[in-house]
């Protein structure tokens, strides 16, 4: 589909164009192979010198279709869908990290990746350092070292909603000849086009807003497909150099611009096998066909939430882009101009404690290990997705002991804000 249509169009039609007598909702291809006449068709796939479809593990027509749907909305070149978000964020670093390799990363990131990335990658023999978001480009430049590969960062942090600086970010990786990958989860490319301002590669968690509804568990990579590897082809040689496994291949002169997703598709996914069910890509894909109904009226809320819990004398503090005492107010109305997410953070006068006792008392909202999706829903961070985290670790990720991750879902904002308001009387 081209990509002159709006988003609101790419949501609902991009990734399937059914022909005469196919159906017109995307189907499930429920199945692990694919049929050939003869052994040279198979064996020119095997080969990557035809595209097509073998075997499930590398390539499905249900997810290849919803990968097309994610990469139009964001406007990328290729993508492809993994089985989680965490899944997504490996790929896209271990696809030009080997061992003995580095990156540097922001700090403020969600507890799973900062655990995968401080802790399982440095067992594989790629290390990477933090860097405070908010540092100047000249602080961020001490970070690199000769064998940084990449940058990383979250447009909105999770959980903290603070907003990355992209176009600063994005400098400071192309002035040392290294991609910039955004986690793109939170505002979705209905909020938010990262390769607008200057990144090239996206990840995204698909188990939130683009599912929507906390049914399906799913990741998915995106390539703008404007970064030069050839350019540097000393760091990246198993981009640019003949790859063994593929008699003698080389992904950037053999697939250009494709070359990148090729390579993670016929490599990682290969050999680690973190595919998407295709029943799963089936129901992402109905989720997406109304992101961009549902992102605005999360945003509504949100911000309606935000600003009602900011005059409730039992609140110590709020934090979302929307509000203007938000440190991150400036970056959000030029990155976000048309609203952030569903997810604000706050914390209540008394600490730790009163924050438990009030999550305790809700009665609409719950408490679940689980965020951005049609339900309104409550998480102590500290207790539970970071509590891996020291508390230094826990300060330096921007997570207050007393910090509550409130995603606002899409229900009567006049009953989420009575169950706020009645689960406070408790405190």
């Amino acid at each position: 589909m081209s990509s002159d249509f709006k988003l609101g169009t790419l949501c609902v039609q991009a990734g399937w164009s059914p022909k005469k007598g196919e159906p017109r909702v995307l189907p499930i291809y429920q199945s692990t192979t694919f049929k050939y006449d003869t052994s040279e068709q198979m064996a020119r796939m095997f080969d990557l010198e035809e595209s097509g479809y073998f075997y499930t593990r590398l390539q499905n027509p249900t997810n290849d279709a919803v990968a097309a749907k994610i990469t139009a909305l964001e406007g990328g070149v290729a993508g492809m869908l993994t089985s989680s978000g965490q899944a997504a964020n490996f790929y896209a670093l271990f696809n030009i990290c080997q061992a003995g390799d580095h990156f540097v990363t922001a700090t403020s990131i969600y507890g799973g990746t900062y655990n995968l990335f401080s802790v399982t990658m440095k067992k594989l023999g790629i290390e990477c350092t933090f860097v405070d978001q908010n540092a100047s480009e000249e602080e961020l430049n001490k970070a690199f070292r000769s064998n940084t590969k990449a940058v990383f960062g979250e447009t909105l942090s999770n959980p903290g909603v603070m907003v990355l600086d992209i176009e600063k970010f994005a400098r400071v990786a192309h002035a040392h000849g290294v991609p910039l990958i955004i986690d793109n989860t939170f505002p979705t490319p209905i909020n938010c086009r990262p390769f607008e301002w200057g990144a090239d590669i996206v990840t995204h968690s698909t188990t939130k807003y683009m599912d929507g509804h906390a049914t399906a568990v799913g990741g998915c990579i995106v390539d703008s497909g404007n970064f030069d590897w050839d350019a540097y082809a000393d760091k990246y040689p198993g981009l640019c150099t003949p790859d063994e496994s593929y008699h003698g291949l080389t992904y950037t002169k053999a697939f250009g611009k494709g070359a990148y997703i090729t390579k993670a598709t016929a490599q990682l996914m290969r050999d680690l096998g973190s595919i998407q069910a295709p029943e799963n890509a089936f129901l992402l894909n109905i989720g997406l066909e109304t992101l961009h109904l549902r992102m605005p009226q999360h945003c509504k809320n949100a911000q309606t939430a935000a600003e009602w819990l900011g005059k409730n004398d039992k609140i110590a503090w709020v934090s979302y882009p929307g509000l203007k005492s938000s440190p991150s107010y400036e970056l959000g109305q030029k990155y976000l101009p048309n609203g952030s997410c569903g997810v604000l953070c706050f914390g209540l006068k008394g600490g730790r404690e009163e924050s438990i006792k009030f999550m305790d008392s809700l009665k609409l909202i719950a408490i679940v290990t689980h965020v951005a999706d049609a339900r309104s829903c409550v998480l102590h961070p500290a207790s539970h997705t970071h509590r891996q985290l020291t508390d230094e670790q826990l300060k330096e990720a921007g997570i207050a002991p007393d910090l509550i991750r409130f995603s606002v879902g899409i229900e009567n904002v006049e009953d989420i804000i009575a169950d706020l308001e009645q689960a406070l009387k408790s405190v």
